[in-house]
Parts: C-alpha cells; sequence; structure tokens
C-alpha cells in the first residue's frame, strides 16, 4: 500500500563485546528488567528455564514507563546463538501463541571490533494492528526507537565493563 508506515523498526548499536556476551544477556528474559524501560521483569513459564525454540515466558510490561502494568505471554520464535563467524537471533512473539500481536528481538552480528546489536519489532499484519498503526503508529514509534535505544546502551554498558 502506498503511503502505509512499516508496522515496525529497529534501532542498531556498535557494541566492544564478543557475540556471546551479548548474547547470554539478550536470550535470558530473566535480566530483561535490567535493560528495558517498559518491561520491568520476565520469567519463563511451561517448564521452560531458558532460550530455545518454542520456550515460553511472560513478561512484566508498564506501557511507556508509567502503566498500565500489565504480564503479557511470549514464545520464542527463532534461537540461533551468533559465532564469531556468523549471526544469531533471539526473537519472541508477544501474545498468545496462535494470536501474537507483534514479534520483538535481537540480531547480533560480528564486526571488525565486536558485534552489532540489533532490537527490532513487528506487528502482526492483522487489520486491526494496521488500524493502530495507522493512527498511533508515529508516537508508539518512536516511544518504541527511544526505549530500544535505551536497553542496547544499558546493554552495551554492562558487556563492555
Amino acid at each position: 500500500m502506498i503511503g502505509l508506515k512499516p508496522l515496525g523498526g529497529e534501532v542498531t548499536v556498535q557494541m566492544d563485546a564478543s557475540p556471546d556476551a551479548v548474547w547470554d544477556l539478550v536470550s535470558d528474559v530473566t535480566r530483561i528488567g535490567e535493560f528495558s524501560p517498559e518491561t520491568f521483569e520476565a520469567e519463563w513459564t511451561h517448564g521452560a528455564t531458558g532460550p530455545a525454540e518454542g520456550a515460553r515466558f511472560k513478561g512484566h510490561v508498564k506501557r511507556n514507563g508509567v502503566g498500565p502494568t500489565y504480564w503479557t505471554p511470549c514464545t520464542v520464535t527463532e534461537c540461533v546463538v551468533p559465532t564469531a563467524e556468523s549471526s544469531g537471533t533471539f526473537e519472541f512473539a508477544v501474545g498468545l501463541e496462535k494470536n501474537p500481536i507483534n514479534t520483538w528481538g535481537y540480531r547480533i552480528s560480528p564486526a571488525a571490533t565486536g558485534c552489532e546489536v540489533t532490537e527490532y519489532y513487528r506487528l502482526t499484519p492483522a487489520w486491526y494492528m494496521r488500524g493502530y498503526w495507522l493512527v498511533l503508529g508515529t508516537l508508539r514509534g518512536r516511544t518504541n526507537e527511544r526505549g530500544m535505544r535505551t536497553t542496547l546502551e544499558r546493554i552495551k554498558a554492562v558487556v563492555e565493563k
């Protein structure tokens, strides 16, 4: 569709750290509260104890950092550990397994010094999400971009210590 804003966004930050050091932080959802300005805690559920495709967890979110506050179910959709030679991805769908609202993820790519880390999100392209994005996409997109940059800068501060 002409003029329709993309249903998502991304932010990339260069980090002077190994891809596996970054992976350890982004794939451990129990540490998300240290980095995210909106999701202040998360825990593995349904018997999951760590990152794997199909693993489930729930995130405790304070929308826009002020509220409302709620728990949301998540399912890991992609879990590829990076190496010194190849990129990795940790991605999860937010919402009920059969009907996710959006997908969030991290791509970790080796670089000459350390790695590049991209946090991204994509809304499910259902008609109601397209309508939401048409009305609030610019505002929410800016909020998400600020939040992703904050998250990545906090991760960077930890891995570059």
